[in-house]
């Protein structure tokens, strides 16, 4: 597609949204940024960009910007890192109001606009529902709805001219992935510990497969021109391994490593 006319990306604060925001702004398109706090994305505002008032969790009158031709549904929330015995039902919801029912929302009335235009709709998820992770199950589980609603999404606008395309980051250097650096939180809940210390020496061991956000937003927005790219993409070298693994193996085949290396493992 032509890089031109209106963008819109959610959660454009900081992290992932905002280096998109600015990439897609640096390549020609009119890029509408929003986030729950405008004050956040003033340097934005004096970069030319169109800041704008949107919480996903309350997107009252919200109505996607005339022309629309790219939207990036960004803003999420990632939530504890606990095991599922101590996660409170509340931060389910709260996960899945903003990352899924929040997104819903804001492509439902996005929609009309962008079959007009032929336009993208730019979805972020995570290369975390490849495979079995322990301690995000929340999380994965919202990101691996989105990824379902996608591809049926992408089936029911077949001959529309719109394209869908899941981003699946995975360690990109953002305040979301240093806020999510330390350990598990296992507790009291003794029965988790081991794997806990297992997977975070995992965890450790990838450091050197981390990415700077730029980098992979200069990724993401080359998938979004691209109307040839496949419907998943891999923005850094940690998700582009994950890729490429799930779709050369199979669901038991990995989840039977991560047994090997967790499971197994925390009964040493």
């Amino acid at each position: 597609m032509e890089a031109s006319g209106p963008a819109l990306v959610t959660g454009a604060s900081r992290g992932i949204g905002r280096a998109v925001a600015l990439e897609l702004a640096a390549r020609g398109f009119e890029v509408v940024a929003t986030m729950r706090d405008p004050a956040s994305g003033k340097d934005l505002a004096e970069a030319g960009l169109r800041v704008e008032a949107l919480d996903v969790d309350r997107p009252g009158s919200f109505a996607p910007p005339v022309g629309l031709r790219v939207l990036v549904n960004n803003a999420g929330i990632e939530g504890p890192q606990r095991p599922l015995e101590a996660t409170p039902i509340e931060a389910w919801r709260r996960i899945f109001e903003t990352n899924v029912f929040g997104l819903v929302e804001i492509i439902r009335r996005a929609l009309p606009a962008l079959r007009e235009t032929r336009g993208v709709v730019c979805n972020i998820t995570s290369c975390s529902i490849l495979a079995p992770v322990p301690f995000f199950a929340a999380y994965r589980a919202s990101k691996a709805a989105v990824s379902a609603l996608g591809e049926s999404l992408r089936t029911e606008l077949a001959g529309t001219g719109v394209r869908v395309l899941e981003v699946q980051p995975g360690a990109i250097r953002t305040d979301m992935l240093a806020g999510s650096e330390g350990p598990p939180e296992t507790g009291t809940l003794e029965a988790y510990q081991r794997v806990a210390e297992h997977f975070q020496r995992l965890r450790d061991a990838t450091r050197d497969q981390f990415e700077e956000v730029d980098v992979a937003a200069r990724a993401i927005v080359d998938g979004i021109l691209d109307d040839t790219a496949m419907h998943r993409l891999a923005p850094d070298a940690m998700s582009a391994g994950m890729l490429a693994a799930w779709r050369a193996s199979d669901d038991e085949t990995i989840l039977r490593g991560f047994l090997a290396a967790l499971g197994e493992g925390a009964r040493d």
